[in-house]
């Protein structure tokens, strides 16, 4: 029986979040205030009061998610994780996790990630779609012949769960995908509230901001392996961690493929640090038979 830890991504954000943490563990509180201290202004002011719309910009909603995630995490009395994994961002959360970065060289890489994020995505104007009802290899085929019929990018960003796959892409190719995916029979195809066409190739231009930041910090040897997006596979190697976290911006989150092979490898249990429970819900419809619980 093995322990997994697992992170959530962009979406998870909440008005309020950590607050609770904030307000009644004193090493929450000096986390709080060290990441303060190091982005310059007091994102946990705009976590505990901001409004939706504050939290929804990927400048803050990342930094926000990724210092819930750690102090959650931190929160948690003797946590040994056998294995780590986070979705799309929560992957530095994971790493924060199991010794690979500091706290506070992890935040910092976030903050240079959301903000190259946030400039590409209004250079770019795109957005992300879920699609639900239809197979992968389905909704890979549409997007593929839709790229290469008119142009318009669109890939498969975040396989979610079997039967949720979300599509990323330019607002002409994601139109054109919903309406694709529909007529394959797909039972629904949303245009999300994203600002941006994120782990797709319309994210290149944030890829090389990224790349230089994470070349410049020191990873350390894990405590235990992590299950990186892009790969579904355990890797413990600091560089090629350094290489799938780089990849990541422009690739797809393979989440239903880490968590099978999390499960392959002897997880039995699945506790999701941060705010919200998406995670906890996509473990279980990978496979119902796994015990899931959350710390926020």
């Amino acid at each position: 029986m093995k322990h997994a830890f697992i992170f959530p991504g962009q979406g998870a954000q909440f008005s309020g979040m950590g607050k609770n943490l904030y307000d009644n563990n004193a090493a929450a509180k000096q986390l709080y205030e060290e990441a303060n201290e190091i982005l310059g202004f007091n994102i946990s002011d705009i976590m505990f009061t901001g409004t939706d719309e504050d939290l929804k910009q990927t400048n803050i909603t990342q930094p926000a998610i990724f210092i819930h995630s750690v102090a959650a995490y931190k929160n948690i009395e003797n946590a040994r994780p056998d294995m780590v994994a986070g979705h799309s961002l929560g992957e530095f959360s994971a790493l924060v996790a199991n010794g690979t970065l500091l706290f506070a060289d992890a935040l910092r890489l976030v903050a240079i990630r959301a903000g190259a994020m946030q400039k590409a995505c209004e250079s770019n104007p795109s957005t992300m779609a879920a699609v639900l009802g239809l197979n992968d290899d389905k909704v890979e085929e549409i997007c593929r012949h839709i790229t290469n019929d008119s142009g318009e990018i669109v890939v498969a960003a975040n396989y979610n769960c079997p039967g949720q796959l979300v599509i990323s892409g330019s607002l002409a190719g994601i139109e054109l995908a919903c309406g694709r995916m529909k007529e394959a029979g797909a039972k629904r195809a949303l245009v999300l509230p994203v600002g941006g066409a994120f782990h797709s190739p319309l994210m290149i231009s944030a890829k090389a901001e990224l790349e230089a930041a994470i070349n410049h910090t020191t990873f350390n040897n894990p405590n235990c392996a992590v299950y990186q997006n892009v790969t579904a596979t355990a890797v413990k190697d600091p560089t090629q961690i350094k290489e799938n976290l780089i990849a990541q911006l422009t690739g797809a989150v393979k989440w239903t493929q880490c968590v099978q092979a999390m499960i392959a490898d002897g997880a039995t249990n699945f506790t999701e640090c941060g705010p919200g429970k998406v995670l906890q819900g996509l473990v279980l419809k990978i496979n119902k038979e796994m015990v899931v619980d959350g710390v926020n």
